[in-house]
């Protein structure tokens, strides 16, 4: 109880730490010639404390809140002597010192640390942090040091965003780790090992060895490892037990030796913690468009999941580093029970559907394997290769109880009871490869790539369903439905591309670039029917068999102009086109056929202000075809309560999308501001169009056909601004986005516009004002309304609030406690979906070893037995509302050791080293509480 009063009263007394008055100092940096010395390190220092911060791109430094008489100055940068000055205050307040002189230093070329370099740097699509900076203890994984970062946020379920984009991949010097899977990276690798993290646009490997930059980039994470650690082993391994028959044995190993890299994980466990996300698109060097460690508490997976997995990741590099060749296998084996219920609504003129899965018990059997390989070869400066491999095959095995309540006006009208049974497997093996030529120094410059890829998924599956009708047919007794479902989908696409570069002068280029891109599809399913005799005879009305071929030819060429401030490209693409296929329903056979040719715009523009304000804009315009499914012009009804018709009359859709980023970073005081605005305007957007009847055989049925029409467009806002105190001992956030979408669809033919807006805003601080002491409080409101035009009786608002803390006590060096709170307050979902858990997990830990490597943790998760999962999807007329049940309350023992030995002596951090501004060198326990 006292630590919390002590935390509380740190939070409410940091206004009156922030206002506090003192003497202040200011001066102007100088080299010989005159020049500014910028991003210096100035540390003051006085009897009692010290302050560190920065010269501004001008060279000017000020210090605030100096309360002493007499003090030094010392001043390091890099390529100039460190410099050490003394002074005294007078009578005056503020004492200027005017321009100081810093000499060059005699050893330009050698190496030297400077600790005044700024924190957060900008390098064309690339942030990058320099980890030092930031207040890491012994043991911290790379997601607690991510939690730190100015702009990047890591969500319960240990997602990652930056500047209100995910994080898709995560690499290490430069190289897909683990297939680029971001949780396996941020949950296992300890933070001390990291020399810096980089936030990238990438564009993928054409725009990496042209720098030129087509397509839409993803975000990706890259970690650069210190280089004193690229030579060593370490790792780390986790055992404990619980009650509620809980368990956890992980494991961790790598070994770095600058040209190779080794990494080995293993997981065992029964509290929700996945060493890999299989979802990651593995490897693959075309791109055509351009658990904490031992899962911590317990994951956030939905419902219950009994989890075994290992993983292999190696790198090597050959003969100076020409050749380098890197992948990785995964497996997993998951085995999950999920309790879930959801309340969905369906939005038509004169009435309201309302479907009620009251229960729904899943049990899965899963299996996932994925190998991913990359050979790149450097034959000289002007020529590189890279071949990339890749398999997966993921298995499974699963039953789902359902039962679903169907109302029409607030009226049931039938009830429907689903037993299915499905066995699916998914084969997946490609091929991706790309040649760089480049002819001369001045851009001249060939790119060829190349991939295709083998996929299929098979199913088989039996589907019982029992229909309860009432209304017109409340006498008739219930329908009983068996359906035996073989379902094959392959695919088989690739495609290939070459791109020519040809300089027009020192500052601007034009590229030319064709790509071929096909697939190939080839679905099945056929439905046999289970008479009450248990006959089985096949049903033509609910198989469906269709293939088709779709080619896609694209002709870009672009114009790219490039300064030290400036930045931009302009240019066009012709996309001409063609779609064939054959489709059989209820033994009616059709073939169909279509040509198309898109234009499309494109533009991209830059500018730095200076070295830490930077403004982006991008415009993309793109078509998109209509799927098969959409086109093909019969009626599937494999699902006789929501039948299907395509049109094959649909157009292209045509979308604009705007992009605009601003960064701006202060050197001087630490501030940092991101602002991004995404808009995205589609013209010809393909919607469904939903006709509600009432069937006296299957009750409610929602049929749906598809059209073209005007009037989508969404957008999205994100801005953070962080602001730091006292040398970092207080940080402040201030987060928030903005989304809106105008779905536009059209139910029983009337044209309806669904405007979904959802707000947030968010406060976080960082709080450490002392060593033992850490506290990341935070608050989060937000917002989510739908209206729809047709109809006001499904217009539903949802408010949240979520207050959270995560603190950290050190009663002695070695012997801490943690206590992290989540509180969600929600309103607006409906009775059956709506909860609001208070999620309370503690625990108490006692270091031993030299290092304090060894660490034994008693811990409780989720102390009230709350946790649960709801959320709320909106698309077109349709809202739902979802809730599932996760990992509840458990109490468990676990020891934990972990080991490094780098070149040179043991690695890890001895007490003091590796800290960030403000933090003592020794540790001293605290004082009274």
């Amino acid at each position: 109880m006292r630590i919390i009063i002590v935390t509380l009263c740190l939070i409410v007394g940091l206004p009156a730490v922030y206002g506090q008055n003192g003497n202040q100092v200011k001066g102007l940096l100088q080299d010989s010639t005159g020049q500014s010395v910028i991003a210096a390190s100035v540390k003051l220092k006085t009897i009692s404390d010290s302050l560190v911060t920065t010269s501004d791109l001008n060279g000017n430094f000020e210090f605030k809140n100096v309360n002493a008489k007499s003090f030094s100055l010392t001043i390091s940068s890099l390529g100039y002597e460190t410099k050490t000055f003394s002074f005294q205050f007078d009578d005056e307040k503020q004492l200027d010192l005017g321009t100081l002189l810093i000499n060059e230093s005699s050893q330009l070329l050698r190496e030297v640390a400077v600790d005044g370099t700024p924190m957060i740097t900008v390098k064309e699509d690339t942030l990058e942090y320099r980890t030092k900076d930031y207040q890491l203890r012994d043991g911290a994984v790379t997601e607690d040091l991510l939690k730190k970062l100015d702009g990047v946020e890591v969500d319960k379920d240990g997602n990652v965003t930056a500047q209100g984009e995910s994080v898709a991949r995560v690499r290490i010097n430069g190289k897909d780790f683990f297939g680029g899977d971001v949780k396996t990276a941020t949950k296992n690798l300890p933070a001390d090992i990291i020399e810096k993290i980089q936030i990238i646009d990438d564009y993928g490997d054409q725009a990496n060895l042209t720098g030129n930059r087509t397509g839409d980039p993803e975000r990706v994470l890259n970690i650069e490892i210190a280089p004193e650690k690229n030579r060593g082993d370490f790792g780390n391994f986790r055992v404990g037990g619980g009650t509620e028959e809980r368990y956890q044995l992980t494991g961790m190993y790598s070994s770095f030796a600058d040209s190779r890299q080794f990494s080995t994980l293993a997981n065992l466990n029964n509290t929700n913690a996945d060493l890999f996300d299989f979802n990651t698109q593995g490897g693959g060097a075309r791109r055509m468009r351009g658990g904490r460690f031992g899962g911590g508490f317990g994951g956030n997976q939905n419902g219950l999941t009994t989890t075994g997995s290992i993983g292999l990741n190696y790198r090597k590099s050959f003969w100076d580093e020409k050749l380098t060749t890197y992948g990785s296998y995964s497996y997993s084996h998951n085995d999950n029970s999920t309790l879930s219920s959801s309340f969905n609504q369906n939005t038509y003129p004169d009435s309201l559907i309302i479907t009620n899965q009251g229960n729904t018990d899943e049990a899965t059997i899963g299996n996932n394997h994925r190998f991913d390989w990359n050979v790149e070869y450097k034959l000289d400066d002007n020529n590189f290769f890279k071949l990339s491999p890749s398999f997966s095959l993921s298995t499974s095995n699963g039953t789902s109880l359902q039962n679903s309540q169907f109302s029409q006006n607030e009226q049931l009208e039938n009830f429907v009871n689903r037993n299915n049974v499905n066995h699916n497997s998914s084969p997946n093996v490609g091929v991706s490869g790309l040649f760089n030529h480049r002819f001369n120094d001045k851009g001249r410059n060939l790119f060829v790539n190349f991939s295709i890829n083998n996929a299929s998924t098979e199913s088989d599956r039996d589907e019982i369903t029992e229909t309860y009708l009432f209304g017109m047919n409340a006498s008739q007794d219930s329908i009983y439905q068996r359906q035996l479902i073989d379902l094959q989908n392959k695919r088989l696409n690739g495609g290939t591309s070459i791109s020519y570069i040809e300089p027009l002068g020192e500052n601007s280029n034009i590229e030319l670039e064709y790509r071929y891109d096909f697939s190939n599809y080839d679905n099945d399913r056929i439905a046999n029917t289970v008479n009450p005799d248990g006959e089985t005879e096949y049903n033509p009305e609910l198989s469906n068999i269709y293939d088709y071929k779709f080619i896609n030819n694209n002709i870009n060429l672009n114009y790219r102009f490039r300064t030290d401030k400036l930045n931009y490209s302009i240019g066009a693409s012709v996309q001409p086109s063609s779609l064939k296929g054959n489709t059989v329903i209820n033994n009616e056979s059709l073939s169909f056929s279509r040509n198309s040719t898109h234009f499309a715009p494109i533009a991209r523009f830059e500018y730095r202000f200076s070295r830490t304000k930077r403004l982006s804009f991008n415009y993309s315009g793109r078509p998109n075809e209509p799927s098969y499914s959409q086109l093909q012009p019969v009626t599937d009804i494999s699902n006789p309560q929501f039948p299907v018709t395509g049109n094959p009359d649909l157009a292209a859709e045509f979308s604009h999308n705007l992009y605009f980023r601003y960064n701006n970073f202060d050197y001087a005081s630490g501030n940092s501001l991101f602002v991004m605005l995404n808009g995205t305007m589609t013209n010809d957007k393909v919607v469904s169009n939903r006709v509600q009847s009432i069937d006296e055989v299957h009750g409610v049925v929602q049929s749906t056909t598809y059209l073209n029409t005007d009037g989508y467009y969404s957008l999205r806002g994100f801005y953070n601004y962080s602001k730091p105190f006292l040398d970092r001992k207080y940080v402040v956030s201030l987060n928030g986005s903005a989304n809106f979408n105008n779905n536009i669809s059209f139910t029983n033919s009337e044209k309806n516009m669904a405007q979904n807006w959802v707000l947030s805003q968010g406060l976080n601080m960082q709080i450490n004002p002392k060593e033992w002491l850490e506290v990341t409080p935070g608050v989060r409101y937000s917002f989510n309304t739908t209206q729809n035009s047709i109809d006001n009786r499904s217009n539903l608002n949802i408010h949240t609030w979520s207050m959270e803390m995560d603190s950290k006590v050190y009663f002695t060096p070695t012997f801490l406690w943690g206590l992290t709170l989540n509180k969600m307050s929600n309103s607006g979902y409906t009775s059956d979906v709506d909860a609001n858990p208070f999620i309370i997990n503690t625990y108490l830990e006692k270091q031993f070893l030299k290092g304090n490597k060894g660490a034994l943790r008693l811990q409780g998760y989720d102390l009230l037995d709350e946790q649960v999962n709801i959320s709320r999807t909106v698309t077109e007329n349709t809202i739902n509302d979802r809730r599932s049940n996760r990992l509840a309350r458990y109490f468990m023992l676990t020891l934990s050791y972990r080991f490094d030995k780098f070149a040179g002596g043991t690695g890890g951090r001895e007490q003091g080293e590796r800290r960030g501004p403000g933090m003592p060198g020794r540790f001293g326990p605290p004082g009274p509480r």
